[in-house]
C-alpha cells in the first residue's frame, strides 16, 4: 500500500511539474523490444504546448516505434506517457485519440469509397447521431451538430483548396491531395496535439510548402501543438521552433536546428547513416 501511495504521489508531482512549465506531452523512460532488438530504449522527451516540434533521426532510430508508443497503437513495456496532465500510456489508441492527441501515417489511410466531404464528416469524436436513443427522442440536438459538422468540413476543405473534390471519391485523389485530405480529417477531431509521422515524404516542393502553411495557421489559429517527425531537415528547420533527436532508440539532442549542427553526437548519428 505504501509503495502505492508513493506511486501515485510521484505521478502527482509529475504531473504538476509539467503543467507549471506549459508541457502539454511528457514521455518518460519508454522501452519496446523487438524480439532481440530494442527499438526503444529508455526513451523520454516532452512537447510544449503551442509549439511545432520536430523529431528527427537516422533510419531505424526508433522514431515510428516512438510514435506508437505515445499514441496507443504499440503498448510500451515500461515507461510512462503524461498528455495534458494525465498518464495514457496504457490507454487503447482510440481513447487517446479522444482526449485529443492523435495522428496521421506515413502511407495516407484515407476512405477510399467514401468522398472528401464524407471522409470529413466521419471524423469527429462523441456524434450525436451514432447514439439509437439520441437519435430517436432528440433528433433537433443530432440535427444541430451535423449541420455543425458541415459547416466545419466546407471551410477546412475551402482552406485546403479541396472544396472542389469535395464530392470526389477519395481513392481518385493523387498522393499530395490525399495528404491534404488526412490533415483536414484529423483536424476535423479538434486535436490538441497533431503528431505527423512523415507530412512531407513523396510532396512535391510547392505543395510542401503550403502544407507547411497550413500546418503554421492550424498552430496560430486553433492553438494546435504539432509534433512531426521528418527527414526533410530545411522543412524541420523553417517550421519547428524545438527539435528533438534520436539515435539507437533514445534522445541524444535537443535544440534548434543551428545548435544540433554543432553537436558531435548528432553529427556522428547522422554520418554513421551515411
Amino acid at each position: 500500500m505504501a509503495s502505492e501511495a508513493s506511486m501515485h504521489a510521484t505521478s502527482a508531482q509529475q504531473t504538476s511539474e509539467a503543467q507549471q512549465k506549459g508541457i502539454l506531452l511528457d514521455a518518460r523512460n519508454l522501452v519496446r523490444t523487438f524480439g532481440g532488438l530494442r527499438a526503444v530504449d529508455d526513451c523520454s522527451f516532452t512537447v510544449t504546448r503551442g509549439t511545432i516540434t520536430g523529431l528527427i533521426g537516422p533510419n531505424g532510430a526508433g522514431k515510428s516505434t516512438m510514435a506508437n508508443l505515445i499514441t496507443g497503437f504499440t503498448r510500451a513495456e515500461s515507461g510512462s506517457v503524461l498528455f495534458d496532465g494525465t498518464d495514457i500510456a496504457r490507454l487503447p489508441a482510440y481513447r487517446i485519440a479522444q482526449k485529443g492527441l492523435t495522428r496521421t501515417f506515413q502511407i495516407t489511410r484515407e476512405l477510399e469509397r467514401m468522398t472528401v466531404i464524407e471522409n470529413l464528416l466521419a471524423a469527429p469524436h462523441n456524434q450525436l447521431g451514432e447514439s439509437f436513443w439520441l437519435g430517436l427522442f432528440s433528433p433537433p440536438a443530432v440535427r444541430r451538430q451535423e449541420e455543425e459538422h458541415l459547416h466545419h468540413a466546407l471551410k477546412l476543405l475551402r482552406d485546403f483548396d479541396l472544396y472542389a473534390l469535395r464530392d470526389e471519391y477519395a481513392g481518385n485523389l493523387s498522393g499530395g491531395q490525399r495528404r491534404l485530405l488526412e490533415l483536414a480529417r484529423v483536424v476535423m477531431t479538434q486535436p490538441k496535439l497533431l503528431l505527423l509521422d512523415e507530412p512531407f515524404a513523396g510532396v512535391n516542393p510547392v505543395l510542401a510548402t503550403r502544407l507547411g502553411h497550413y500546418i503554421e495557421g492550424l498552430r496560430q489559429e486553433q492553438g494546435i501543438t504539432f509534433l512531426i517527425i521528418e527527414h526533410n531537415l530545411s522543412i524541420v528547420e523553417r517550421l519547428c521552433s524545438t527539435v528533438i533527436v534520436m539515435a539507437l532508440g533514445r534522445t541524444i539532442a535537443e535544440g534548434t536546428m543551428a545548435q544540433l549542427r554543432e553537436n558531435p553526437l548528432v553529427v556522428d548519428a547522422y554520418l554513421g547513416e551515411a
